[in-house]
């Protein structure tokens, strides 16, 4: 049996800004080749370039919803230079952990990000590896 520290099922049971957006200025959807979870993530950047309002919405296992659920958090504020440099292992400490093999949830996490903030800038991301 897997077990869940109280962060990450907090987050799992009562995500963080889970929901649609109208007009997003970045947007991005990545599905797992592994296990089938489908991330969706939607942010707004307001006139001194921060993310001033961010969305998610995840069909997918504990992890994938509790690392949604951190992302937004985590990004919210930030500029997107700022949120770029969050990566997995940021996700996994903000939650408090995460047990072996439950890390492809942050993974997508920060690739739907990098693909959000490239649709907004219209510039790829340097991909980071973690």
């Amino acid at each position: 049996m897997i077990r869940y520290n109280d962060v990450v099922k907090d987050h799992f049971t009562n995500p963080r800004n889970l929901g649609d957006m109208d007009k997003p200025d970045g947007m991005a959807e990545v599905v797992s080749m592994a296990c089938g979870d489908i991330m969706r993530l939607m942010f707004k950047v307001d006139g001194q370039g921060r993310i001033a309002d961010v969305r998610c919405r995840v069909a997918g296992c504990v992890s994938s919803i509790a690392a949604a659920s951190a992302l937004t958090e985590l990004i919210k504020g930030k500029s997107i230079k700022e949120a770029l440099e969050i990566d997995e292992g940021d996700i996994v400490a903000y939650l408090g952990g995460l047990p072996p093999g439950k890390t492809h949830g942050p993974a997508m996490g920060r690739e739907v990000l990098e693909a959000a903030v490239e649709a907004y800038t219209g510039l790829q991301v340097a991909h980071k590896k973690p």
